[in-house]
């Protein structure tokens, strides 16, 4: 997708060097080779060719501290032989029908996909110095000449050369492969290349390729060239497709994501040892899983299924009885001969019963299903954009109906990601809000505003809301963002302090890094001598402070038992309170002897202490109410995140995620590792089954333990009801989790590319209350679906019977073929459109999820279907043979071959619909309640369907002729049909008093087993899907299946052979290996659930007959108040032959014969 943006503004930039090459004093083909140049050649190359950066800067007619001249940014009564066309055409048209509908709805979603990545792309801004005004423009209007401002957690949009700044180190494994940081320096190595992150430190750099010309770029061209073949050989350890490269693979800090075709050769290197799995297994593994059929599609096809036998079976039934009656009534009572003059006659006596067949199997199969599943889905992802849901895959919308755990991230979907602080320790005072800047002494409040503007980075800024009563926007580094907002709390300004002390004065920086836990900066007062300010996490920075400011505002003396008082009384409390604490503080130094600056150890000492604040990311104010309602709905939700174990049990217990004395567990990523690994550091199913029941907080994960806890639960078979799971993230590091989940949401707003290209559902607004909207809509459509089958269901049965019937006994069908179809397609598919397009409503959040083994037409809805059809069934007979003489007309019944309509089978047809229409309203509720016209005016399409089909019914009967069989009725006799068609209304009130427990013989339909998943070979080899039910029906292709398997199998194995010699030995457990290409059980038993006794490092030696049933003892937790109890776990040997994993043998086409 990026990839033609990125290719467009190549050219363009490609153009525009071209035309400019020769106004500069050097050719793009210089700039080319010079970039090719590292370290220390580089630095030569640059003194001899250009003299110095400033040099090259001229050149370029650029300034190092000026940057660029100008700020400008870019820019749809004829005989029954003349109507025989018109079942043709409705057939067709119908055909049509369905496949525009799901066609356009594609195409609208993917518009509005592609709508949301360019808003999103062009949103990605860099700062650039132009005109000596430091402004952020789109990273695609970058030039070469350009000077940018790079800071830690940046991705770089351009190569350039650094020309000056303070411990930049940048990872460059994306473009060399190599992990280590590699510091920068002006007189070392100043080469930046594009599509590398900064890992440390700030500083500028001299643009001097962008776009094709950038390292990035040129590989991104060699992409273009080979790019098919480029995917086939990068098979192993690449994560992404080059397709999701054109994204950013950017530091989950940088949120203000830069971003440019230039950074689209990023690959990542493969997985950390710790991680256990490469990404190609990953990534084979997510695909296998996509293809496993969703819940609502694998209960539908069965049911598909078991209609159309039995539509077979009736229709085959009617002919065979049609035929038999009309010979012995011909041939053998009235004992006449077969001439060869009536054989024309006989053969449209045949060709007749043969249509009447046909016409019971048309009215048998529900064709509106398709379109009802298609058009409930279409509507839902259209109202639920509304919701801010962008669906991207349809399914995932229903998928999502039956989730049954969520596994959030906490920074930004359930908390707002702007750090604020909440608390704060000034002047012996501890402040539970932001103080009253009165009662901070003024020498305090002076040195605090000072030690906070001037010691931040000068890129943190805080600047007014975009809209009208938003947030204040904040840029830069989050807790320095807090920081300063807790400056302008204070109704201070930090703005004139950077003023007077610009970034070019500041004397030394000690950048913030994860070994000092600290940033200082120091600068040089008007006396001559020095003044350092610190800030960092107060646990370190404390230790070093020797005096603290008191209540006047003069230092005192800080020991240490001052020092363990003060982590009681106030950093403890503020952790527990899930706050990160900061210290602030500074120190002064004489101007002669000048420090030695580069003693780290001595400069960071004998600090005196100007406050601790608290800082938290503020838990959203909708998000506890959603988590409730989730709760409520039966979803377990989880927070997976990075942040550590107390700040995220406070914000879980803030969120409503965990209740003080529940059963529950809170692990770290290293617990939880120790936990499910054995002894040679392998995942266990059954060890992660003891521990996910009960998760609720996994702290200080990795992505990996993310994929791992996901996969675990999907692979679970301890609960009778397969786990689906929807997982949300934003960072490149949650695409493998994204992926493998049922349902995976990514943010709209703070997501990478990378996430959202592996998601399905992308939240616009990156909120988790838009999860609880998706759970409501993807049980709508379910309950739709349901409410469409309960009406379709009772047409099928009644027409059916009533054609079967009448052809026995007079015939013919009372209802004709065409009728059939308009009953059939026409009201079926308004029908689907009526009861496809209910709004969901709250009480939908009320029950549990239904889960995969409930069937998809439960009793009650049996019982309606039955119900109607009897009511129908009865009125429809008594119509047909006393109803000449209700209405005393000519009887239509043993008419003649070609003779024209009868009044009374326009009647029988007219009842039909009648009783159809009220009938749907009575299918607008499938749990038996009471008021069906509940909510129906909230449904404008359902009334306007229902009064359209009145009328135009209407117009059939009283002006379709011959075509539809039809004879204009009188005005008593449409009251007659209308009066019966209202007795549905009041007969559905006397089904609904039946109790459903009562009637214990109504069979369930439309069950999903466990069986449902597509088995492994199959995936392997990408045979189309073949579903349990169909199986039945196609021995014989399954015969030819296999040995189509067979042979695609022995061919795999051949490339894997290959595959394994060229790329070296691979890890056993890698896809790749031989073994998973195998189709002997004993591979596949072992694959799926090794039999490893049940025994965790953290439990009691167990006596080993206990090994099969164990409940090891409640150990405590250290991480947690709540008590780790051991979950019962009864594992059978005999489940692991069948258990439903995909890899069991019994899917596996090649055993299943």
């Amino acid at each position: 997708m990026g990839d033609m943006t990125n290719s467009d503004f190549y050219s363009k930039n490609q153009r525009n060097e071209a035309n400019h090459a020769g106004e500069f004093g050097c050719t793009l083909q210089e700039l080319r080779s010079l970039m090719e140049l590292r370290g220390t050649e580089a630095v030569v190359k640059i003194k001899e060719t250009y003299g110095e950066t400033e040099g090259l800067c001229r050149h370029l007619k650029t300034s190092p501290t000026e940057g660029c001249g100008t700020a400008t940014g870019g820019a749809e009564d004829e005989g029954e032989a003349e109507a025989g066309w018109i079942e043709g055409a409705a057939i067709l048209l119908s055909v049509i029908c369905v496949v525009l509908v799901t066609a356009f709805n594609d195409w609208s979603k993917e518009k509005q996909f592609r709508g949301l990545q360019s808003r999103i792309e062009q949103e990605q801004k860099f700062t650039v110095v132009r005109g000596g005004q430091v402004i952020q423009i789109p990273v695609a209007e970058i030039v070469v000449g350009d000077i940018a401002q790079v800071k830690y957690g940046d991705l770089l949009p351009a190569d350039g050369i650094f020309i000056q700044g303070n411990d930049l180190k940048i990872d460059e494994s994306s473009l060399t492969g190599e992990s280590d940081q590699v510091r920068k320096s002006v007189d070392k190595d100043p080469m930046l290349l594009s599509g590398t992150h900064v890992m440390e430190g700030s500083g500028r750099m001299l643009v001097t390729a962008v776009g094709v010309n950038s390292q990035t770029g040129i590989i991104f061209t060699l992409l273009g060239a080979g790019g098919e073949e480029e995917e086939k050989k990068d098979k192993k350890g690449r994560e992404k497709e080059s397709k999701m490269q054109d994204g950013n693979m950017e530091n989950s800090q940088n949120k203000a994501k830069q971003q440019d075709g230039a950074a689209a050769m990023e690959m990542q290197p493969l997985k950390s040892a710790e991680g256990g799995e490469g990404d190609d297994k990953d990534k084979k593994k997510s695909n296998m899983h996509k293809k496993e059929k969703s819940v609502l599609q694998g209960k539908l096809t069965k049911l598909a299924v078991q209609i159309g036998k039995a539509g077979l079976v009736m229709s085959a039934i009617t002919v065979i009885i049609l035929v038999l009656y009309f010979a012995i009534d011909t041939f053998v009572v009235n004992k006449k001969q077969w001439l060869p003059e009536c054989t024309p006659v006989y053969v449209q006596y045949f060709v007749k019963f043969f249509i009447i067949g046909v016409t019971v199997l048309v009215v048998a199969v529900p064709e509106g299903l398709p379109l009802a599943v298609t058009i409930s889905l279409a509507y839902s992802v259209k109202k639920m954009m509304k919701d801010n849901n962008l669906v991207r895959h349809l399914d995932a919308c229903e998928t999502m109906g039956n989730a049954t755990a969520i596994c959030s991230d906490k920074t930004g979907t359930l908390t707002t990601n702007r750090m604020t602080v909440v608390q704060a320790y000034v002047g012996d005072v501890h402040y539970k809000e932001i103080p009253d800047p009165d009662s901070v002494p003024t020498k305090t409040l002076d040195l605090l505003v000072n030690a906070i503007a001037i010691n931040s980075a000068y890129t943190t800024k805080i600047l007014p809301p975009e809209k009208e009563g938003g947030l204040p926007r904040q840029v830069g580094n989050k807790t320095e963002c807090g920081l300063l907002g807790f400056v302008l709390d204070l109704k201070q300004d930090y703005e004139p302090v950077r003023n007077l002390m610009p970034e070019e004065k500041l004397y030394k920086v000690y950048t913030f890094n994860s070994v000092r836990k600290s940033m200082s900066t120091v600068i040089k007062m008007p006396d001559g001598s020095f003044r350092m300010y610190s800030k960092g996490a107060s646990e370190i920075v404390l230790k070093k402070c020797s005096r603290i400011l008191n209540a006047a505002g003069e230092p005192r003396i800080f020991r240490p038992r001052d020092r363990d008082e003060m982590v009681k009384k106030v950093i403890e409390p503020m952790a527990c309170d899930g706050l990160r604490t900061i210290c602030v503080a500074f120190r002064d130094f004489n101007s002669s002897p000048e420090p030695d600056w580069d003693n780290e150890n001595d400069i960071l000492s004998d600090l005196t202490c100007i406050c601790v604040v608290g800082i938290e990311d503020p838990v959203r104010p909708e998000v506890p109410e959603a988590i409730r309602k989730c709760q409520r709905a039966g979803i377990t939700v989880r927070m997976v995140t990075g942040d550590n174990i107390n700040t995220a049990r406070a914000i879980a217990i803030k969120c409503g995620i965990i209740h003080p004395g529940e059963d529950f567990l809170c692990l770290e990523g290293k617990e939880f590792n120790r936990r499910i690994r054995n002894e040679k550091g392998e995942i266990e199913q059954e060890r992660i089954d003891k521990i996910w029941p009960k998760l609720r907080v996994l702290a200080r994960s990795s992505p990996t333990d993310k994929h791992t806890l996901v996969k675990g639960i999907i692979d679970s078979t301890q609960v009778e009801q397969r786990q689906v799971v929807a997982v949300t993230g934003d960072g490149t590091n949650d695409g493998p989790a994204l992926k493998k989940a049922d349902v995976g949401f990514a943010m709209g707003i703070a997501g990478t590319d990378v996430a959202k290209e592996a998601s399905d559902i992308i939240l616009t607004d990156d909120n988790f209350s838009s999860i609880v909207k998706a759970v409501m809509w993807g049980r709508n459509v379910y309950d739709s679906i349901s409410k469409f089958l309960q009406f379709q269901l009772t047409v099928n049965i009644v027409a059916v019977i009533v054609a079967f019937t009448g052809a026995c006994i007079t015939q013919d069908s009372p209802l004709k073929a065409v009728q059939m179809l308009w009953v059939n397609l026409i009201m079926d598919t308004f029908a689907s459109l009526a009861l496809a397009t209910e709004p969901p409503t709250e009480a939908l959040l009320l029950r549990k999820p239904y889960g995969r083994n409930k069937p998809l037409i439960s009793r009650t809805m049996m019982k309606n279907i039955l119900g109607h059809a009897v009511y129908q069934l009865t009125l429809i007979f008594t119509l047909l043979f006393v109803g000449e003489k209700m209405f005393k007309i000519d009887s239509g019944r043993n008419a003649p071959l070609h003779s024209p309509p009868s009044e009374h089978y326009t009647i029988i047809f007219n009842t039909f619909v009648m009783m159809q229409l009220f009938n749907e309203i009575n299918a607008r509720k499938i749990h038996g309640e009471r008021n069906v016209f509940d909510g129906i005016f909230r449904n404008p399409i359902f009334c306007t369907i229902v009064l359209g089909t009145f009328a135009i019914q209407i117009v059939i009967v009283q002006f379709g002729g011959k075509p539809f069989s039809c004879s204009p009725l009188q005005l008593d006799q449409w009251m007659w049909c209308v009066f019966i068609g209202l007795g549905e209304l009041v007969w559905g009130q006397v089904i609904a008093t039946i109790p459903t427990s009562r009637l214990k013989f109504l069979k369930e339909a439309g069950r999903l087993t466990e069986k449902e998943e597509v088995p492994e070979e199959e995936l392997n080899e990408d045979v189309e899907e073949i579903d349990h039910a169909e199986r039945e029906l196609r021995r014989g292709q399954i015969l030819w299946f296999r040995g189509l398997n067979r042979i695609q199998t022995q061919i795999r194995v051949v490339k894997a052979f290959r595959s394994s010699l060229y790329e070296g030995l691979e890890k056993p457990e890698s896809r790749t290996s031989i073994h998973n290409f195998m189709t002997h059980p004993e591979f596949r038993i072992e694959d799926s659930q090794p039999h490893i006794p049940l025994i965790d490092d953290t439990d009691l030696e167990e006596d080993p007959a206990l090994k099969k049933n164990s409940s090891p003892p409640s150990s405590l937790n250290k991480n947690n108040s709540a008590i780790d109890s051991g979950i019962n776990l009864t594992t059978d040997t005999s489940k692991s032959a069948t258990s439903s994993s995909p890899g069991s043998p019994i899917h596996s086409l090649e055993t299943s014969l």
